[in-house]
C-alpha cells in the first residue's frame, strides 16, 4: 500500500485554479484570483482618472495655453473615463487639439476597459458558480484561461471597431457634404462623435450638443443607434453573431439575452411616448417642430437616458414630469457588460419578476422560462438598494452647498450616478465641493455596479450556525 501524498483531482486543481489557492492552502494572485478584489479594479480606474487630469492640468491642453484648474481637469478626465459627457467647461472651446485628444483617449480607453473588464468579471463569476456545482456532483468543468481572456478581449475589439469606424464614416460625410465643413474638420468630428456615441460618454464638440442638428435624420439617427448598440453589451453581440450563424438549426436564446433585448425595446418604446406626449406643446422644446422633427427628437431623446448625454433639446426646459421620467429612465441604464450606465436592465427585470412571485405567492423566481438561481434576487435587491441611497444621498448634499431646486439637483445626481451625461444646464456653476460630490457619483457609477454584483455572486460563505427563526411584522 502506497503512502505517497495522493494528487489532486482534476476538478480540485480547477477549484484551485480559479478561487486562487495553492496546493498549501495559501491565496494567490491566478488569473480567476485577480478579479475577486474589487480594490483592484477601483485602483486601476482611478489610475486612469489621475493620469488623465495630470495630463489635463498641463498648459498645452488648453486652448490658451494657460494651465487649467486640477479641479476642472479632474472633473472633466472623471467625466471622460467614466464615458459620462457632464462637463464644466466647454470641450470645443476650453480645451486644445491636444486636450481634445486626451479626452477622446479617456473615453475610448474607458469604455474598452469598461465592457472587457465587465464581460471577464462574468465569465469568472458564471464559471466558479458552475465550478461549485461541478464539485458537488463530482465532474470537471473548465477554469477561466489566458486564451478565453485573450478571445474576450479581441471580441470586444473587433465590436468598437467596427461600430466606431462605420459611425465615423457616415458622421464625416455628412459634416463634410452636408454642411461643408472642411474634410480634415469633418474628419476630426465624426471620429470624436463615433467614439464618444459607441462609448456612450455623450462628449460633444458643440456647446449646444446636437440641438443645432435636431431635425437631421443623418447625423442624430446614427448616433442614437451607435448609443443602442453600445449600451447592449459584448455578450448581447457575442450571441447574435453565434445565432446568425446557426441556419436551419435550434435557435436558443438565453435569458439574458431576451431580458435585455426586451427590455430595451420596452423603455424605448415608454421613453419614446412620454416625451412626444410631455413635450409635445412645449413651446421652448418640440411646441415649434413639425410632425417629422417631434418624431425624430422623441426618439433621438428616448434613447439618450440610456445612457448618453447627447441632446437635441433643452433640457433645462423641459417639465418637471419629463425630468422625473428622465431620471427613472437614467437610473435604470442600459445592458450589462456595456458602455452604458445604471443598475442595468436586467436587474431592474429580476426586481420586477422578484416582485411578481412575492404577490402571487410563488416560493421561487421564473423569469423568460427559467427559474433564477438562488441569490439572484438578493444581490439584484442590494444593489438598486445601495444606488438609491447613494443618488439621495448626493442629492441632499447638492442641495446644501447649492441654490438650485431639487428637481435640477436630482437630475444631476442621477445622470452622474448613472454616467449619462444630461444636465439641466447647472454643471457649470456647480462650486467646488459640487463638483467633487459629481465626480465621485460618476466614479462609483462606472464602477460600483460592476463590482458590487461579481463581489457579492463570488463572495460566498457558509454560517457555522443559524440563530432562532421568526418573523417581524413587514407592511
Amino acid at each position: 500500500m502506497s503512502t505517497g501524498t495522493r494528487k489532486p483531482s482534476a476538478a480540485s486543481r480547477a477549484s484551485r485554479a480559479l478561487v486562487g489557492v495553492n496546493a498549501a492552502g495559501r491565496r494567490t494572485r491566478g488569473l480567476a484570483g485577480w478579479a475577486q478584489p474589487p480594490q483592484l479594479t477601483v485602483a486601476a480606474f482611478g489610475a486612469l482618472v489621475l493620469v488623465g487630469a495630470v495630463l489635463l492640468s498641463l498648459p498645452p491642453a488648453t486652448d490658451g495655453g494657460e494651465r487649467a484648474p486640477f479641479s476642472t481637469a479632474l472633473f472633466t478626465a472623471a467625466s471622460a473615463a467614466s464615458v459620462t459627457g457632464l462637463v464644466v467647461v466647454d470641450t470645443a472651446a476650453y480645451w486644445s487639439a491636444f486636450g481634445e485628444a486626451v479626452v477622446l483617449a479617456l473615453i475610448q480607453v474607458g469604455g474598452f476597459g469598461i465592457m472587457a473588464l465587465a464581460t471577464v468579471l462574468t465569465l469568472v463569476v458564471g464559471r466558479q458558480l458552475g465550478l461549485r456545482m461541478a464539485l458537488r456532483t463530482g465532474s470537471e468543468t473548465k477554469v477561466v484561461t489566458l486564451g478565453e481572456v485573450r478571445q474576450v478581449v479581441t471580441g470586444i475589439l473587433a465590436v468598437t471597431v467596427v461600430f466606431e469606424a462605420v459611425l465615423a464614416l457616415v458622421l464625416t460625410l455628412r459634416w463634410w457634404l452636408g454642411y461643408d465643413l472642411p474634410f480634415g474638420e469633418a474628419v476630426h468630428t465624426g471620429v470624436f462623435h463615433a467614439v464618444s456615441a459607441f462609448n456612450n460618454a455623450g462628449f460633444s464638440l458643440y456647446s449646444d450638443s446636437m440641438t443645432g442638428f435636431a431635425e437631421d435624420p443623418w447625423i442624430t439617427v446614427p448616433i442614437a443607434l451607435a448609443v443602442i448598440a453600445g449600451g447592449l453589451g459584448f455578450p448581447m453581440w457575442v450571441e447574435l453573431w453565434r445565432l446568425t450563424r446557426r441556419r436551419g438549426e435550434h435557435r436558443h436564446w438565453s435569458v439574458h439575452a431576451r431580458i435585455t433585448l426586451a427590455m430595451t425595446g420596452i423603455l424605448l418604446v415608454v421613453a419614446f411616448a412620454a416625451f412626444l406626449a410631455l413635450e409635445w406643446a412645449n413651446p421652448a422644446t418640440m411646441g415649434g417642430l413639425d410632425l417629422r422633427g417631434k418624431l425624430l427628437t422623441a426618439f433621438f431623446q428616448a434613447v439618450m437616458p440610456r445612457t448618453a448625454g447627447f441632446n437635441s433639446l433643452d433640457f433645462g426646459a423641459m417639465n418637471t414630469q419629463t425630468l422625473l421620467i428622465t431620471d427613472l429612465l437614467m437610473f435604470v441604464g442600459g445592458g450589462s457588460a456595456g458602455t452604458a450606465g445604471g443598475i442595468k436592465v436586467t436587474t431592474f427585470a429580476v426586481l420586477a419578476f422578484v416582485v411578481r412571485a412575492n404577490v402571487r405567492g410563488e416560493p421561487t423566481v421564473h423569469m423568460a422560462g427559467r427559474r433564477l438561481t438562488e441569490g439572484t434576487a438578493s444581490q439584484a435587491t442590494t444593489v438598486v438598494l445601495l444606488a438609491l441611497g447613494l443618488v439621495l444621498a448626493a442629492t441632499l448634499a447638492l442641495m446644501t452647498v447649492t441654490p438650485f431646486t431639487l428637481d435640477q439637483v436630482l437630475f444631476e445626481a442621477t445622470s452622474a450616478f448613472g454616467t449619462v451625461g444630461l444636465s439641466t444646464g447647472i454643471t457649470g456653476d456647480l462650486p467646488l465641493t459640487g463638483e467633487l460630490v459629481i465626480v465621485f457619483l460618476m466614479f462609483v457609477g462606472r464602477i460600483g455596479p460592476i463590482t458590487l454584483a461579481s463581489a457579492l455572486a463570488l463572495r460566498r460563505r457558509a454560517r457555522v450556525y443559524e440563530l432562532p427563526q421568526e418573523r417581524p411584522i413587514v407592511g
